[in-house]
């Protein structure tokens, strides 16, 4: 049916152009969500749409429509919006390409899925969080399948299907009269997600987490966990980002070929990984997906592009032309971000660090020069290799570029939290400011 309705749409729109484009999109959504102690709410929702683009005499125009009876009125839509628009060469559209076939993002268990399966695994998370003397606040789960088709009129024909399951669960705990917080998710392209596992380590994380003691300030090592980590390096990876770049707004913009992070990391965007959140066969353009090494040895390879700005830059896609949805044009963006650190760390070795399993004001960071000042979440003093307590309250401060020049692996699982795979990451120096 997808097909069918994308061809029906190709078709119309080549009355007009010879360059023309259909994205369509198929998703269906389960969603449970926790308040307190009782799920709130449950929703099922399926959607369908396909967004249109043509170039006409240089100039880009676009449409999208859910209504498959609508589809010659969307096309005159996208071209009105063109004849709108001002020319530039600059705009193209995928070539044909071999696709790879990826594996491990696709879970049938989701066409068979019974709403009492969720409901289970929202339930197994609020009585463990009790049985485990703390007080759930909020959470949910989430199941998703998408389905994804590109046409376009120099014959392209990609299409992919995959399915993502997501637990989160946020809790209260008091011990002593003291209380704290803390939160945790977990993300899988099957549904093989542990909601028990889940709401024990974070009742563990609030527990270990009341009282503590206070910091001084100073430069120490700091042990940054998979969401401190990731939420930090969001402010990195934007500067790899070609739009940006083009824009100015990259402080690496003339740092290719120069060492811009440790030696011993090399950063890359695979689209194609196994099991990767992000994967697929291609981008939200028609252009294959690739691996691409964006820094190799700490030394900057390149950046990331869609095929507009890759135009502009007299380069090739690297296949990260992506889009929010079928309403939705295509910009830069990223994939699965694999961090691979050549050596690392044990925590036995460990003298004097704090551990940060997260931090509160990421989003917040300068997105050019890089500084940053968070507040360190459920934070843990490290002594002679060993967790000793918690802290009472901290923040950290410093520069993301800075941080990527004195980090290495520490010992630890790679897991995959939003866009990022990566280890544990310690961090040499880093300011940590007592409150």
């Amino acid at each position: 049916m997808m097909m069918e309705i994308a061809q029906q749409a190709l078709k119309e729109a080549e009355k007009y152009t010879q360059l023309a484009e259909i994205f369509m999109e198929k998703e269906k959504v389960l969603q449970l969500d926790i308040q307190r102690d009782h799920l709130d709410f449950a929703k099922e929702e399926e959607t369908m749409g396909l967004g249109i683009r043509v170039i006409l005499d240089g100039k880009m125009g676009f449409s999208y429509t859910s209504n498959p009876d609508e589809i010659s009125q969307a096309v005159e839509r996208a071209v009105f919006n063109s004849k709108t628009n001002e020319k530039d060469d600059n705009f193209g559209l995928a070539d044909p390409s071999d696709y790879p076939q990826i594996k491990g993002t696709y879970d049938d268990k989701f066409n068979s899925l019974e709403l009492e399966e969720p409901l289970q695994f929202a339930q197994t998370m609020i009585d463990t969080v009790k049985e485990e003397k703390c007080q759930p606040t909020s959470g949910g789960f989430s199941a998703a399948m998408a389905q994804t088709l590109i046409l376009n009129s120099k014959g392209v024909e990609c299409s992919d299907v995959s399915t993502g399951f997501a637990g989160y669960i946020a809790v209260n705990a008091e011990k002593g009269g003291e209380k704290s917080t803390a939160y945790d998710s977990v993300s899988s392209c099957f549904f093989d997600i542990d909601p028990q596992k889940l709401a024990e380590s974070v009742c563990k994380l609030a527990m270990d987490s009341v009282g503590g003691k206070s910091v001084e300030t100073r430069d120490m090592d700091i042990v940054l966990d998979y969401h401190s980590a990731t939420g930090l390096l969001g402010t990195f990876i934007s500067a790899l980002n070609a739009d940006n770049v083009q824009r100015g707004r990259s402080i690496l913009a003339d740092k290719v070929g120069q060492q811009v992070v440790n030696p011993q990391l090399s950063i890359y965007d695979d689209g194609t990984r196994e099991g990767g959140l992000n994967s697929s066969r291609c981008d939200g353009e028609g252009t294959a997906s690739q691996k691409t090494a964006l820094i190799e040895n700490g030394v900057l390879n390149g950046f990331i592009y869609d095929i507009y700005n890759a135009r502009k830059a007299k380069v090739s896609s690297t296949g990260n032309g992506m889009r929010a949805g079928f309403s939705e044009t295509p910009t830069v963006g990223v994939s699965n971000i694999v961090l691979e650190f050549a050596d690392e760390i044990s925590l036995s070795e460990l003298d004097d660090a704090i551990l940060v399993p997260d931090v509160l004001g990421a989003h917040t960071a300068n997105p050019i020069s890089g500084d940053f000042s968070v507040e360190a979440n459920n934070a843990f003093i490290i002594e002679n290799g060993e967790i000793t307590g918690p802290v009472k309250k901290a923040m950290l401060s410093g520069n993301i570029f800075q941080v990527l020049k004195q980090s290495q692996a520490l010992e630890s699982e790679i897991k995959q939290f939003g866009a990022f795979i990566t280890p544990k990451i310690l961090v040499n120096d880093l300011r940590i400011v007592g409150t």
